[in-house]
């Protein structure tokens, strides 16, 4: 393959871009810094090891009170450790008598769980924590790999590319830099620009098209930053509102910026509806170019942005039931409350969704005109 034929063909030419960048964070990774820390940790006094075991058989279940007029399942089981330095050995757990369990967990012999073995001088402890799904969830992942690239065939399995290295540059890069304490917000931009300039070339290649939609996405990201900032300071949310936020301070101390956290969730939240956003207004303004070459660009943005218009409606709609989706829990609380509904909404985990969706919708409006724009002018100087 020559250099012009290597120029013009994507999949070369964002593998080679994605090599690059890979080897820029690779550069700048902060994992030394992170087992320099785990090597730091204070030792304990218990040794904690996690295990998988199998049901052999249930001793005993039922129900037990755990307060005035509630109650949860309990059952008392023996396993058969299968790791670790006691494989083979038999135990007898009790789950549901200490801790916590679901009305839905109840566990059938031949069921293999994980056990969380703790060693104290007064003995061991075992604890069951989950059950392993190890096995559904690997046939559903192939499931979905197999129909993305039966489908969508080669821009298919190259959207899945794409969609590795960006969890590849979300979990090696964003949330190592910020365990390192990187500013999280400025880390969660710089990670959300590598992996939209280089998922948005492996699917969609290196054409004017992709760049029109790679440049509204920027711009639209920047502007949906600056008013997640300006939301969140203006609220004076702390990011705090999350239940997980307890653990990370636990882990990692105080000194967490919880308010840029909050603002680089938000960020990386927004980039996959935003991305759908611009490669379609992009999409669309390029091909009523190919329709009608005469067509100016003042034209092409103005009849572009009536077909915005409609995926506008949708993609809000889309975003605000992905949120509350991954919210039921909360929203459950929400009426749960006995309080104002002003009160309510003044909660700091309701009014960090609230600002999550508001200001990722915004952002998804902004895009419309912002690539409707930037197509237009691009589209309107090739020739037809």
């Amino acid at each position: 393959m020559d250099r012009e034929k290597l120029w013009r063909n994507p999949l070369a030419l964002s593998l080679a871009l994605l090599a690059l960048v890979m080897a820029s964070l690779a550069l700048i990774s902060p994992w030394e810094e992170l087992r320099r820390r785990a090597a730091a940790s204070p030792a304990t006094a218990e040794t904690v090891e996690t295990v998988v075991a199998e049901v052999l058989e249930v001793l005993e279940e039922g129900t037990m009170s755990v307060g005035e007029g509630m109650s949860q399942p309990y059952q008392r089981l023996r396993l058969r450790l299968l790791e670790g330095a006691r494989a083979g050995d038999e135990v007898i757990v009790e789950d549901g008598t200490v801790r916590f369990a679901a009305v839905d967990r109840r566990f059938r012999p031949g069921d293999r769980v994980y056990v969380q073995l703790t060693a104290r001088p007064e003995g061991a402890q075992f604890y069951i924590t989950e059950i392993v799904r190890g096995g559904p969830l690997l046939a559903l992942a192939l499931g979905f790999v197999t129909m993305v690239t039966l489908i969508g065939r080669g821009k298919g399995l190259r959207s899945l590319l794409g969609t590795a290295f960006s969890l590849g540059v979300i979990f090696l890069f964003v949330v190592p830099q910020v365990l390192v304490g990187r500013d999280p917000l400025l880390v969660s931009i710089i990670g959300a620009v590598v992996l939209l300039a280089v998922s948005t070339c492996l699917v969609y290649g290196w054409n004017p098209k992709a760049h029109a939609a790679l440049g509204g996405m920027m711009l639209s990201l920047l502007l949906t930053a600056v008013l997640a900032s300006l939301a969140v300071s203006a609220t004076r949310l702390t990011g705090l509102g999350a239940e997980e936020s307890f653990y990370v301070v636990v882990q990692l101390g105080p000194d967490v910026r919880f308010q840029r956290l909050a603002l680089g969730g938000i960020i990386i939240g927004s980039l996959g509806i935003l991305g759908d956003v611009c490669v379609s207004q992009a999409s669309a303004v390029f091909e009523l170019h190919a329709a009608n070459p005469e067509l100016g660009w003042a034209e092409l943005y103005r009849r572009g942005f009536h077909i915005g218009e409609d995926h506008i409606a949708a993609s809000v709609n889309t975003l605000l039931l992905a949120y509350m989706g991954a919210s039921m829990p909360l929203m459950l609380l929400f009426l749960l409350y006995q309080e104002p509904l002003a009160r309510r909404i003044n909660r700091e985990p309701v009014a960090e969704e609230i600002v999550r969706t508001l200001v990722g919708s915004m952002g998804l409006v902004l895009a419309v005109p912002i690539t409707g724009l930037i197509a237009a002018l691009i589209a309107s100087r090739r020739k037809g």
